[in-house]
């Protein structure tokens, strides 16, 4: 078993998940609807192309100066 990270957000009526490790996106119509899913995706991603061992990105934060609009 590995863990990846899950970065969600809601989109009208759902909430879209993405996992930033790999690239894979997904949807649900709950939290747990959508993570369900996104594992889904990213297995089935990863037995067509395998992550290379020991490659993982950085993930982090940072500001934007107020008043920018997001």
């Amino acid at each position: 078993m590995k863990t990846f990270a899950a970065v969600l957000f809601k989109d009208d009526d759902m909430y879209v998940a993405e996992c930033p490790e790999v690239g894979t996106v997904s949807q649900g119509f709950t939290i747990e609807e959508a993570i369900t899913t996104l594992r889904e995706a990213t297995e089935l991603y990863l037995e067509e192309f395998p992550l290379e061992e020991g490659r993982r990105p950085i993930i982090t934060t940072f500001e934007v100066a107020e008043g920018v609009r997001v």
